[in-house]
């Protein structure tokens, strides 16, 4: 179930940033979040903490339930 969940927010998370034309830096400057972790988010290799889920929400400006 985590690595489905993993990669169900990695495919959402590289929809959404496509959609804002946003780079993996630039949705890493706007979260707070190093770039190199929004890569592995992105690639499924790590669970993100609910938390940084919120952050990556707020910074695509969708909602967390979208992810």
């Amino acid at each position: 179930m985590e690595q489905k969940f993993r990669e169900q927010l990695a495919l959402n998370m590289r929809v959404e940033r496509a959609r804002k034309s946003l780079t993996q830096e630039k949705l890493a400057e706007l979260s707070g979040i190093s770039a190199k972790h929004i890569t592995k988010i992105e690639k499924a290799c790590v669970t993100p903490s609910a938390y940084l889920v919120y952050k990556i929400a707020k910074a695509l400006d969708v909602s967390v339930d979208s992810l």
